[in-house]
């Protein structure tokens, strides 16, 4: 029977350190010996977290929240929900969480904790994605879930009354969601925040805080409100690091390399280049098996990178920084680093959302060079300098709470019953302008009324759109696109046959925009009987369209709580098109420069924004245009784009637009 301490039993030996926090004594070397396991629970004990067992569910019977400094390899994200179960907390109906920032770590992580506990994925250890619920309510003791899904059971049920211990793991990324999740809680709910690379006492002083301790009723079991810290040490092994400085021909002995770089454009130019190189007579990388790693990618193909590399063979993972956490890929020896990820910048004032090339910062770096270290001896490649390293890179990231549009973020708040947004107590405050910026937006489409109330709970600008479609009787139409646009893209990226690409989307292609073509291809795969033949012919993602009509059915049961009827308009484009324009009249852009890209101005702003490669507006250069996002590379690119008639602006928007002149149609 393995020892740990059980919820109420007498505490350990501990001993209190000048800061406030606890110094733990480590197990007894030969504590290993008192255990005969098999292969897989001697691997479990091997690994550095393990002697810090105890001392940690001390920790989380002590206090209310516990900070875990773990570094990367410690086994901190696999072994820790299971301690805790092993120890009782998920008895009595109650649920042990852990969140992760990313859906590939959360269904990895399940993944590897289901085997080591000898259960079948699903049933006792379980996961919750967007769209995506592997779970068996009332058998899943151990749920793993992102964080923005543990936010949005949080609207329905806000004590989140079925966990005993929520673990906030890679708490260091600071997602938006993550620093929401931060707040006031029912008093026996305990908090784990996770990381390698935290700033343990900032976190610790922020909770300290009394607006942050957990209500306290009288008669209860109350844990201490001041959190308490644990340092994990050790890595699984070591890693040399190696800067730019240095050049070397090779990578010996044999292991597998994990390059990182920013994004899908360099990720397919690098494999492209690399597979090139392979075919070449006498090449060093005709060896190499080349494997691209991103969001996008579909799960088939992102599953490759977990399969054995065969024997011969030295596998490349060329990726982008979804494999900096959470993450074993056991046959990586080599990390890559190019020093540099894609992140997400808002400007209020010009109310642009950039995608950007950034550098990151020490803590992405420690990550990175980690995953060398998970299974055996590693070395980091570095492709910058050591002395930038010490000297200029940041220590931490910035928080995503102070670089995005803050739009969604203040609707949760506002559905949790928080109403006081710009007095709130945030662990990193956003810009006031951010947040008035997206007051200003969420009033102007009616999501807020005069009193700053909450009037819906839906994506304010899919919402309006929906609503509108009602009105305008387009509403199957409507919810087949909001439900595309809830998908990152529904074409796969075929190396070497863009041609062929550009050729299948002018079989769909409709003038009036890309919103009107996602219906040709809705219908297209409906008539082919929902064919993944006829997906992979067309160069359609058939997973996302599989996800497309799960999106759809939960729009429909949505619309029907709310006593909508669903109305279509058969092939009236005009009364979708307003329905659109309705949503995303504050996305309007006019054409200034005629060509072959077109340069747009958005009118809110002014800034010069162009249609996106993969539009199939690109080069078509209507007048007026709407958007969903933007993103940046090179240009300000608008993805998503529908041509538009300017009048529909003040039609829809009187209160947001005033039409100064008349100007022409867009068609």
């Amino acid at each position: 029977m393995s020892r740990f301490w059980k919820p109420g039993a007498e505490r350990p030996q501990l001993l209190d350190d000048e800061e406030g926090g606890v110094i733990f004594f480590s197990a007894p070397s030969s504590a290993a010996g008192l255990y005969g396991y098999a292969n897989l629970e001697r691997q479990r004990q091997r690994l550095p977290v393990y002697k810090f067992r105890t001392a940690i569910l001390y920790l989380v019977e002590k206090h209310a929240t516990s900070i875990v400094v773990g570094e990367t390899g410690s086994g901190k994200t696999t072994q820790i929900p299971q301690y805790l179960k092993e120890a009782g907390w998920a008895e009595g109906g109650r649920v042990i969480a852990c969140t992760q920032p990313r859906r590939l770590a959360v269904q990895s992580v399940a993944s590897r904790v289901a085997e080591e506990m000898g259960v079948k994925l699903g049933e006792e250890v379980g996961y919750t994605i967007r769209f995506e619920d592997v779970t068996n309510p009332g058998v899943t003791v151990i749920k793993f879930l992102t964080d923005g899904v543990l936010l949005r059971e949080m609207m329905d049920d806000p004590l989140l009354t079925k966990y005993s211990v929520i673990m906030v793991d890679e708490a260091h990324e600071r997602s938006l969601s993550t620093d929401t999740l931060f707040q006031r809680r029912r008093p026996d709910l305990r908090l784990i925040i996770s990381s390698a690379t935290i700033e343990a006492k900032s976190m610790s002083a922020f909770f300290s805080s009394s607006k942050k301790r957990p209500i306290q009723v009288p008669g209860d079991h109350i844990p201490e409100a001041v959190p308490a810290i644990i340092s994990v040490e050790g890595k699984g092994f070591p890693v040399e690091i190696h800067y730019s400085e240095e050049s070397f021909s090779n990578y010996e002995p044999a292991g597998d390399i994990l390059v990182f770089l920013t994004g899908q454009d360099d990720i397919e130019a690098a494999v492209r280049l690399l597979m090139e190189d392979g075919q070449a007579p006498e090449s060093r990388s005709s060896g190499l098996l080349i494997l691209p790693l991103y969001s996008g990618l579909p799960r088939a193909e992102q599953d490759l990178v977990f399969s054995p590399t065969p024997k011969g063979k030295r596998k490349v993972i060329i990726s982008t920084n979804i494999a900096e956490t959470s993450l074993t890929l056991e046959g990586v020896v080599y990390v890559v680093d190019s020093g540099f990820s894609k992140q997400r910048f808002y400007n209020p004032i010009s109310d642009i959302e950039n995608l950007v090339v950034a550098p990151i910062s020490k803590a992405s770096a420690r990550q990175r060079a980690g995953r060398a270290g998970r299974v055996r001896p590693g070395k980091c490649f570095r492709l910058y300098t050591e002395e930038y390293f010490v000297k200029e890179m940041p220590n931490e990231g910035i928080p995503e709470m102070q670089r995005s549009n803050l739009v969604s973020c203040v609707i949760q708040l506002k559905s949790l019953g928080i109403d006081n947004i710009l007095g709130f107590d945030w662990i990193s405050p956003p810009a006031p302008e951010s947040m008035i910026r997206a007051l200003e937006v969420l009033y102007s489409l009616g999501v807020l009324d005069d009193d700053a109330k909450l009037t819906t709970l839906l994506d304010p600008m899919i919402s309006k759109m929906i609503l509108s479609a009602n009105e305008y009787g387009c509403s199957e139409e409507v919810i087949t696109i909001a439900a595309v646009l809830s998908i990152q893209s529904i074409w796969v990226s075929m190396r070497g046959a863009q041609r062929e690409l550009d050729d299948v989307k002018l079989r769909f292609a409709a003038a009036e925009g890309d919103h009107i073509t996602y219906l040709n291809i809705y219908k297209g795969f409906l008539n082919s009987g929902k064919s993944p033949q006829w997906c992979h012919k067309n160069f359609i993602n058939y997973q996302a369209m599989k996800k497309v009509l799960e999106i759809r059915e939960q729009l429909i049961k949505l619309l029907k709580r709310l006593g909508m009827i669903l109305k279509s308009c058969e092939k009236d484009t005009l009364a979708i098109r307003k329905a659109i324009v309705a949503g995303f009249f504050a996305h309007a852009c006019r054409l200034e420069t005629f060509g072959q890209n077109g340069m747009y101005k958005t009118l809110r702003s002014s800034q010069e924004v162009h249609i996106h490669p993969s539009s199939v507006l690109f080069r078509v250069n209507p007048k007026w245009v709407i958007y969903n996002s933007i993103v940046s590379t090179d240009r300000q690119y608008m993805r998503h784009v529908l041509a538009i008639d300017p009048s529909w602006l003040t039609e829809a928007a009187p209160h947001f637009y005033q039409l100064q002149k008349p100007y022409p149609a867009a068609y």
